[in-house]
């Protein structure tokens, strides 16, 4: 255990986090996302609400500033006007981290799948939240 760091945030995780460089993509993803199959490199992390690990990981993860939506989240229904109530506190979440207004990008499901073929890694959640598939997308760190 660290302190400072949340306990969310193992040893894989954190390396895997450092590891990454401005403007490479984070998947984040609920336990129905198939992320073995996407060949990336995979961290599971337990059970745990979607928001809470993204918290965590936005603790240490600045996202970028230099894009419209550095964070993204799978369309529910085909609709991107709705929203679960775990993709709301996400966004809050978030909010709360970012230095500027932020917004969702929104992506169709099945165009989701496509775009996680280039992100950087997948962190795995046990979240039973339907619709909890996330992209956070890098930035720098200014301090």
């Amino acid at each position: 255990m660290l302190k400072g760091i949340d306990p969310l945030l193992g040893g894989a995780l954190l390396h895997l986090l450092d590891d990454m460089g401005h403007g490479d993509r984070l998947l984040v993803v609920d336990r129905n996302f198939p992320a073995a199959a996407t060949g990336l490199p995979v961290v599971h992390v337990g059970e745990a609400t979607m928001s809470r690990v993204i918290g965590a990981v936005l603790g240490v993860f600045p996202l970028d500033v230099f894009v419209d939506t550095p964070l993204e989240r799978m369309e529910v229904d085909g609709d991107p006007a709705v929203t679960t109530p775990e993709q709301d506190a996400v966004l809050e979440v978030a909010r709360a981290a970012h230095p500027r207004p932020l917004e969702w990008g929104v992506i169709p499901r099945l165009d989701f799948y496509e775009r996680a073929r280039g992100a950087f890694a997948v962190v795995h959640v046990l979240d039973p939240a339907p619709w909890g598939c996330f992209v956070l997308q890098k930035g720098v760190v200014f301090d």
